[in-house]
């Protein structure tokens, strides 16, 4: 079982930035699957950065450039560092775990959930 607790979400002006981080516990190892996925209303679930079991990084084209995703402690601890952003980010993020994936992976298929933190962008 793994447990995730993001935070660092909140309300910016568009053009800013936030960084989110996701606190992993339980039976974690270095090899898991560790991403950040985002819903907004109307819209379907998106991934929008993944780390995968050998460490390589994957972003969504619509935030290649603007967000940096980075793991520390065996990726226990998991940031989303977000730049530039703008009202289309706005959602709810949450941090998410499988087992094992190579390069990329579809929201449906993570294993585990945090609970979410909101965004919100304004222009």
């Amino acid at each position: 079982q793994v447990q995730l607790v993001e935070s660092g979400g909140g309300s910016v002006q568009a053009g800013g930035s936030l960084r989110l981080s996701c606190a992993a516990s339980g039976h974690t190892v270095s090899t898991y699957c560790m991403g950040w996925v985002r819903e907004a209303p109307v819209k379907e679930r998106e991934g929008v950065a993944v780390i995968d079991t050998f460490g390589r990084i994957r972003y969504a084209d619509s935030v290649k450039g603007r967000f940096t995703i980075s793991a520390a402690d065996a990726k226990n601890t998991l940031y989303l560092q977000m730049n530039n952003l703008k009202p289309e980010d706005t959602a709810m993020y949450y941090c998410a775990a499988a087992t094992s994936c190579w390069a990329t992976i579809p929201p449906y298929a993570y294993n585990y959930w945090g609970q979410g933190t909101v965004v919100t962008v304004s222009s």
